[in-house]
This record gives structure tokens, C-alpha cells and sequence, in this order.
């Protein structure tokens, strides 16, 4: 077996490396594990495009269409440190959409364009939303995922010697699939 050159890099550990979309490296003696630099402006300029590319599609649509791409991005990234690069996003998310509805109404105010898309009766203001219809004809509220909303989940390792064949950890595997039915149950996720 041989390596190949092109594909193999040295480095030290302070420095880091990137490796499927995560930069592993460690900052101050502790070793961190973030989203890379790339993957997050590759999803960037993906949902930037996504954006401007349809100009004039109706705001539930539009947000029907970035839905999906933010939980799919969040969830591959919520088990490593990535709150403040949730955050981040979500800034730059808010920024291209306050483009596009600037484009959409130009000759409006900025507070009659926050009355109309950004404002919400909930806690969290400024959230990118349009008013729908529900079958029987009440009216409802359709958001945008706000990746900070979404909660980071630690992995809990395994004690190096049990083994589900064991019987004498039974009890202890039990409890680690009642505690993932348990967190899998409190997670929030939005109507898509």
C-alpha cells in the first residue's frame, strides 16, 4: 500500500486539519472539533444561490426549499462545537434574505418590510416567515429553521468494556437506548 503524495499532509495538531467537512485542531491544549471554513461557505454560496435564483417564488415556497438544506446542514454538524458557527449562519442567512425581499419590494420601508416578513408574536423576533392557510382556513405561520435553535447533542462514549453480550451489562446498555428515545423525543423540530 502506498500513500499518495498528493492526498497526504503532515501537520501539526495546533494547526489542524480539515477532514470531511470538520476542522480538527486544538486550541489552547484543548482539542476542538468545528465545521470547516470551506464546507460553511460552500453551504453559504449554495443557499446564497438558491436565493437569488428565484427571484419572484412565492416566500412559503422559498422556504420550503431552504428548509430541508438547513436541518440536513445542522444535523451533520450538532454533534461537534458548532453554536457559534450555527449563529453565523444564521446572520448570513438573515442578511441574503433581507436582500431578496429588498429586491422584491423596493419602494418600501424597512419597517414595513420587517412588519411583513421578519416580525413574530413568538419570543424570537425577526424571523423569516409567511402567513398560510390551513385546510379548514384558520390562518398559520410558516418559519424558517433557525440553526441556533437546534440543539447540540454530545456523543456519550461507550465504557471500553461492555459488550451487549454480556450480561452483566444489560441494565447499562437499557439505559443508553432509553436515554436516545428520550432526546430524541425533547428535540423541537419546525413544520416543514
Amino acid at each position: 500500500m502506498i500513500l499518495s503524495t498528493e492526498k497526504t499532509h503532515i501537520t501539526h495538531i495546533d494547526d489542524g486539519f480539515d477532514f470531511l467537512g470538520f476542522n480538527v485542531r486544538k486550541y489552547s491544549g484543548k482539542l476542538l472539533i468545528k465545521p470547516s471554513r470551506k464546507s460553511i461557505k460552500t453551504f453559504l454560496d449554495d443557499i446564497r444561490t438558491l436565493i437569488k435564483s428565484h427571484p419572484t417564488i412565492k416566500t412559503e415556497s422559498l422556504i420550503r426549499f431552504l428548509n430541508p438544506k438547513l436541518r440536513g446542514w445542522a444535523n451533520y454538524y450538532r454533534h461537534v462545537v458548532s453554536k457559534q458557527t450555527f449563529c453565523k449562519v444564521d446572520r448570513a442567512i438573515f442578511q441574503a434574505i433581507y436582500h431578496w425581499v429588498r429586491r422584491r419590494h423596493p419602494n418600501k420601508g424597512a419597517s414595513w418590510v420587517v412588519d411583513k416578513y421578519f416580525k413574530h408574536p413568538a419570543p424570537t423576533n425577526w424571523w423569516f416567515h409567511a402567513k398560510t392557510r390551513t385546510v379548514d382556513g384558520n390562518a398559520d405561520m410558516f418559519r424558517l429553521v433557525h440553526l441556533a435553535s437546534i440543539r447540540i447533542v454530545r456523543h456519550v462514549k461507550v465504557i471500553a468494556a461492555a459488550t451487549p453480550y454480556d450480561p452483566n451489562y444489560t441494565t447499562y446498555f437499557e439505559q443508553r437506548r432509553r436515554q436516545r428515545r428520550l432526546s430524541k423525543r425533547e428535540e423541537v423540530w419546525f413544520s416543514v
